[in-house]
């Protein structure tokens, strides 16, 4: 009769996993490289946030600017050079 218990399962699994750990070996500098890596691509996301920052941003100002040069030239009433009297209340 076979030993199903979930002890034995286990045991041999961790037996396994042993095993297998048992033959790996990592490179001496594999902590540098890797560390190395990880900054680069810190570095490079930085950048291009930055910019796509400075894309967006010169973008805005660059839509801002033609919205406002597409008002048109004719003065307002607001700032018309006839005087308007407005009507005063009654008492």
């Amino acid at each position: 009769m076979k030993d199903t218990t979930p002890d034995r399962t286990e045991r041999e699994l961790q037996e396994a996993l042993a095993a297998l750990a048992g033959g790996v070996h990592a490179a001496p500098d594999a902590y540098r490289t890797a560390r190395g890596e990880w900054l680069r691509r810190e570095r490079r996301r930085r950048l291009v946030l930055a910019v796509l920052i400075a894309v967006v941003f010169a973008l805005a100002t660059l839509i801002g600017l033609w919205v406002l040069n597409q008002a048109p030239t004719d003065p307002g009433v607001i700032f018309s050079d006839t005087p308007v009297s407005l009507p005063r209340p009654s008492p």
